[in-house]
């Protein structure tokens, strides 16, 4: 008497789902223990990181059961040898099983999406208190402003918060795509040319976190940098009002060429945001140190290197990182009252 063939069909089948149930408990639990993101700095990280791991725990058995189901199949209907011109038999598919693998997953899918507006419903939503930063993107820094009652904002080259204060980022661009990202926050928008993106956070750990960009915008994409410090509110607070101080003005009225190297303009980019200048406090990376370049380099040789910054490349620097529109951007004023002020520093 014959075996009941159903039930050597169902052996493959058992095997499959023992290893299918093993293999997707320590995918599960690999994924849980790596640490795939940074500290987390804001209220908006944590309920970002749950969902990630809501997605390691669906995504992990659908992966090892398609991997398996296709093992299988490789192994148990492969060709054998005398089979190369053979055509396989005529089969019916199953309609039962066809429904089944397109209902699960699509089910599956409308569970994660909805999880998934929930969570960012959740933390988009507005808070007391807000306060609002505008993030300047540009070819190859960012600059916060601050915007103050008298209509004059504070700008500053790194990213300034009150532990606990929510802020909320409005974002453009002056020239191409960028990204705005804090890793440390999880939130990251598009920094596009002629329209505002935003979004909120509530910084939660006091630090220093990178500030980087996450769309490639040119040569120079790669310091795009800048620094995020998150102060508890009392400093924060003095750091604003020192801010607010006026600078110092020039004899006779002149444009200052200091502030104008750290503040920039409005139609450009700080030069303190992409350059090291000790004089002016900065500490931009994005360019080479002046302080080891500029020793040395007269008034014509500055000018040179702002209005054509092609013409000559710092060694470890590539060409098109810095912008070649500052001889438009910057009036002939501000453009003479920058290489005075470099000269200065330069015969130091």
């Amino acid at each position: 008497m014959s075996e009941d063939p159903r039930r050597d069909a169902r052996v493959p089948v058992l095997q499959m789902a023992v290893v299918a149930v093993i293999a997707s408990a320590f995918g599960i639990a690999a994924g849980l223990a790596i640490e795939w993101f940074p500290e987390r700095a804001s209220t908006q990280a944590g309920p970002i990181d749950h969902l990630y791991d809501v997605l390691i725990w669906s995504s992990v058995p659908i992966f090892v059961v398609v991997t398996m189901i296709v093992l299988f199949s490789v192994w148990k209907f492969r060709m054998r040898p005398g089979e190369e011109q053979l055509d396989g038999p005529p089969i019916h598919g199953n309609t039962r099983l066809e429904v089944i693998w397109t209902a699960v997953p699509a089910i599956v899918l409308v569970l994660l999406c909805s999880y998934a507006w929930v969570v960012l419903n959740d933390i988009e939503e507005a808070q007391a208190g807000e306060m609002r930063i505008n993030v300047v993107g540009q070819q190859f820094a960012w600059t916060f402003e601050y915007p103050q009652a008298d209509g004059k904002p504070i700008k500053s080259n790194d990213l300034y918060l009150a532990k606990d204060r929510p802020v909320r980022f409005y974002v453009k661009a002056l020239d191409v795509i960028h990204d705005f990202w804090v890793p440390a926050f999880r939130m990251k928008v598009d920094a596009v040319p002629g329209i505002e993106t935003r979004y909120r956070i509530t910084p939660s750990r006091l630090g220093t976190y990178p500030v980087v960009c996450a769309e490639l915008c040119g040569l120079g994409h790669s310091v795009m940098r800048a620094t995020t410090r998150v102060v508890p509110e009392a400093e924060f607070d003095k750091w604003l009002a020192e801010q607010k101080a006026p600078a110092a003005e020039s004899p006779d009225g002149e444009v200052d060429g200091k502030q104008l190297f750290t503040d920039g303009t409005g139609a450009a980019t700080s030069c303190g945001s992409c350059h090291t200048l000790a004089d002016a406090g900065t500490q931009g990376q994005s360019g080479p140190d002046l302080d080891e370049t500029l020793p040395g380099k007269d008034a014509a040789d500055i000018e040179e290197s702002i209005v054509r910054p092609e013409a000559s490349i710092t060694s470890g620097f590539q060409g098109g990182i810095m912008p070649k529109n500052y001889g438009d951007t910057l009036s002939d004023e501000q453009l003479k009252a920058l290489v005075a002020y470099l000269g200065k520093v330069a015969g130091k």
